[in-house]
Formats: structure tokens, sequence, C-alpha cells
């Protein structure tokens, strides 16, 4: 396999751009090779165009929560398993958002939502995402044809996962401490 040189930084180290969506080219190597590059140029992006003092920076003041977290990856698993996977309707309460509107919706109402509400519908959502990936598996592929491989949709939930648990493990930090990124157990 031949390699390609991408760079995501000018000479000032600013970013310059690169593919937001990996190609879905239904070859696993590809897709995965994809998401590799999405990621490096986030980094790219989220760190290009620094000075040394701004790449010194610590966290600093965000609206983002753990509940909102919680109620944006509900959201997420009942996009990827219901419409994604199976080509159906956006399930509720998602379905009711105007999310032209209001993008951030789900990220915004998590403060209105009690604990167990959050737990509750993550959980939910987690356990209907879980059922049907388990009847795509089961019946090898109940996609609709212009869909998605079922590898570029579960990298895709895996990449989403992965970005807010950075955040999480930076908020849990700072509301008692806690730190590391494997549960006990």
């Amino acid at each position: 396999m031949g390699s390609t040189a991408v760079t995501y930084l000018d000479a000032q180290g600013r970013y310059v751009g690169a593919s937001a969506d990996p190609r879905d080219m239904g070859a696993e190597l590809t897709t995965l090779l994809g998401f590799l590059e999405r990621q490096r140029a986030t980094t790219a992006w989220k760190c290009g165009g620094l000075d040394a003092g701004q790449l010194r920076a610590t966290l600093g003041s965000s609206s983002m929560t753990l509940g909102g977290v919680l109620k944006h990856l509900a959201r997420f698993e009942d996009d990827m398993s219901a419409e994604w996977l199976h080509g159906q309707p956006q399930l509720p309460p998602w379905n009711a958002v105007d999310w032209a509107a209001e993008h951030d919706w789900d990220w915004r109402t998590a403060a209105d939502d009690t604990p167990e509400q959050l737990y509750g519908r993550w959980q939910e959502a987690v356990d209907r995402s879980r059922g049907l990936f388990a009847e795509a598996a089961a019946n090898r592929d109940v996609r609709p044809a212009e869909a998605p491989s079922i590898s570029y949709i579960l990298i895709n939930m895996i990449e989403e996962y992965a970005r807010h648990n950075g955040h999480a493990d930076l908020i849990r930090e700072s509301v008692d401490g806690l730190v590391g990124h494997d549960p006990p157990g």
C-alpha cells in the first residue's frame, strides 16, 4: 500500500484544511485510515496557529457539562443505530427539535433534567442501539442502500465517544479529582 503525504499545517503552523468526513469506500482499511486522518486533522486544527503562551493555556470556563455529554450521546446512539443503520426516522424526543435553529439543544437542555433522567435516557439509548446492532449483525445487512457501511457507523460512534470521553476526563477531574481513563474492575 502506497503512502500519501497529507499536510494539515502551513509554514506558520496554521490549519489549512482537510476532508471533514472520511470517504466510505466500503473497504475496512480505507475507512479506518480515513478516520485516523480525520483525527489527525482535528488535532492540527485545534493546535495550529497558536503561540507558545497559547499552547501552555490550561482549561478555562466552558458551558459543557457531564449531563450534556450524557444527553448528547443518548441522541447520538439513537441517530446512529435507528437512522443510519436501519433507515428509520429520528426517534423522540429528538424528532421534536428544530436542530437547524437549536443545534445544541441536547447540550443546553441537559441542565433541566434530573440525574435519573439523564442516566436513564442514555442507558435506554445504549440498550436500543445494542439491540439494533445485534439485529444488523444477525441479519448481516439491514441498512438502506444509501447508508454507510456498518464499520463506518461503528467507527463514527467510537470517535464520538472518544471525543466526549476526553471532555468528560477534564470535567470530572475538575468536579471531584477523579482521574484516569479506564473504569475500575
